[in-house]
């Protein structure tokens, strides 16, 4: 058994997996539009090309999603996705890349646990924290 993510997105689910490939090097999955799905006939007109589900895989971990309907949305909160990175470097990079057009919770920086930790919500509306623990990579 496994268990993995899976995020709401408001209409911009390719983008941001297409993003998550460029940033974070994730690999590719599926992606299946709403038309060409059953659900053709009931999805809100203009949703059409939207994604009915949708996958990449970072570091080997399968990251789903989908785009909700503008009626069954609901912003995410009460969680956090985590990226464990190898060195504080990486993890600066990524928490830029992800926090442009975003907005920072917790600015990236050493503490007591790790070399680097930091919070962002991306551009999609998806929460993150970075996280490095060892020192110097």
């Amino acid at each position: 058994m496994e268990v993995s993510a899976y995020v709401s997105f408001k209409g911009d689910c390719e983008a941001a997996f297409k993003y998550y490939v460029e940033v974070l090097g994730a690999k590719p999955g599926l992606l299946f539009s709403y038309a060409s799905s059953p659900m053709a006939e009931v999805v809100p007109e203009g949703w059409e090309s939207k994604i009915m589900h949708g996958s990449v895989r970072i570091g080997g971990k399968l990251l789903e999603g989908a785009d909700a309907p503008p009626e069954r949305y609901e912003k995410p909160q009460g969680f956090a996705l985590s990226l464990n990175v190898p060195t504080a470097d990486e993890a600066e990079r990524v928490f830029e890349k992800l926090g442009n057009g975003g907005k920072v919770l917790y600015p990236i920086a050493k503490t007591f646990w790790s070399e680097r930790f930091g919070m962002v919500v991306d551009r999609f509306g998806i929460p993150w924290m970075i996280n490095c623990e060892t020192p110097g990579g």
